[in-house]
């Protein structure tokens, strides 16, 4: 067997127990959440999580956590697979910005729609301003936000352009941006592609990955906050794509609207 690889029986009992995980958070948040405050949906969505990752042998580690974030903040994130909104929810349950394609998804839009999500329709600028409005409200209300702003995915090892449209309204409500440089390892802390979400890998496909991956794990390296005063979208975007790409480490991305993208894996829409 090759190291880091677990039994076969072990992967599907994994697979099992995470299914059943599933299915059982699915029935809390269509019987329950209607019901209950948002602090206590959030409590839920924390315990939800971080039993899903124990299920899948997945551990959490901060680097440079602040005590508390700010009572109107917005993370921004690069993203590398589903797990990422559950690695960020085990910690401090966030609402999550995503296309409105990905709540039809078949499971992602199951699980994106569980822990909570606005969606933005593209191409319709309507329904984008309602969006935003929406958002805004919600940081007003000092709900976090979290938004993956490369319109993809990648395995951590490179960075895409980020989109300025999704950094309105937070210029909008005034919110502290925290960015977070993520990255998943394996036990002897090198970088592991197990949990990418990336190209034509399959949702299946990527949970076999990770049920046969001994341990693995999430690293959360929170950076300096950004202030949006006297910032555009734009230069938003900028400083904390620069200050992502710095922490992992690669490159900033070359901005092409020449350039030839990957399929969406998103939970934030390509905009901007």
């Amino acid at each position: 067997m090759a190291a880091g690889r677990t039994p076969v029986l072990l992967r599907l009992l994994r697979l099992a127990r995470a299914s059943l995980h599933l299915l059982r958070g699915l029935v809390v948040a269509a019987a329950v959440f209607p019901w209950i405050p948002t602090t206590a949906r959030d409590a839920q969505k924390r315990r939800w999580s971080r039993k899903l990752l124990s299920i899948l042998s997945v551990s959490v580690r901060e680097r440079n956590a602040p005590e508390k974030l700010s009572d109107r903040c917005m993370l921004v994130l690069n993203h590398i697979s589903w797990l990422d909104i559950f690695v960020i929810n085990a910690r401090s349950p966030a609402t999550f910005i995503a296309k409105s394609e990905i709540r039809n998804w078949p499971v992602v839009g199951w699980l994106c729609t569980l822990v909570g999500t606005l969606y933005i329709a593209r191409g319709k600028p309507h329904a984008a301003r309602q969006a935003s409005r929406a958002i805004v409200a919600e940081l007003e209300r000092g709900v976090l936000i979290a938004i993956f702003p490369e319109g993809t995915t990648t395995f951590g090892r490179s960075l895409e352009p980020f989109h300025a449209a999704l950094f309105q309204p937070a210029l909008d409500a005034q919110a502290t941006l925290q960015p977070v440089a993520l990255r998943y390892l394996d036990s002897a802390g090198r970088h592991t592609d197990a949990a990418g979400y990336v190209g034509d890998t399959s949702f299946l496909e990527t949970v076999w990955t990770i049920v046969s991956t001994r341990h693995i794990v999430a690293e959360l390296n929170l950076l300096a906050p950004v202030s949006v005063s006297h910032q555009t979208r734009r230069s938003l975007a900028e400083k904390t794509e620069a200050a992502i790409a710095a922490a992992l480490d690669v490159p900033v991305p070359a901005h092409s609207h020449a350039r030839r993208r990957r399929p969406d894996r998103d939970a934030g829409p390509p905009a901007g």
